[in-house]
């Protein structure tokens, strides 16, 4: 069976991104390779063995184009009113509070946030199917 191990998103520069999501999610550096035309770095917590990879490519000014392929990643939170209003003061500009409803009964609570380069993150609450 397949395990998933990691993400990969490329960004423009390193210290603005890992600032992000250790402030945002409590990512910290596991590892950091670096090659002559790009850097890899690791990003993950204690939370889960899922990682986030960067992929900082040297020479690289202008912000990548994001498509119209791209969705989001998503992470679970034990109190999503709690984080939201943790990113609200920490000044990363959280996005409405959503319950969202199938059937008349909650699905998911959750919030949407942007990273530096654009990348949409879902935050949800720990219940359900979203653990």
């Amino acid at each position: 069976m397949a395990k998933a191990i990691h993400s990969m998103i490329r960004v423009l520069d390193e210290d603005r991104s890992v600032a992000f999501y250790q402030k945002a999610f409590g990512l910290t550096v596991a590892d950091r390779i670096d090659f002559d035309g790009f850097t890899l770095v690791y990003l993950s917590n204690d939370e889960t063995g899922f990682e986030l990879e960067l992929t900082i490519n040297k020479g690289t000014t202008e912000p990548y184009d994001l498509g119209n392929g791209y969705g989001h990643l998503a992470v679970s939170v034990e109190d999503v009113a709690a984080e939201h209003a943790r990113f609200e003061a920490a000044g990363l500009s959280p996005r409405k509070l959503v319950d969202f409803k199938h059937d008349g009964r909650s699905l998911a609570h959750f919030f949407f946030v942007q990273d530096p380069d654009g990348y949409e993150i879902e935050v949800l609450q720990r219940a359900g199917r979203f653990k």
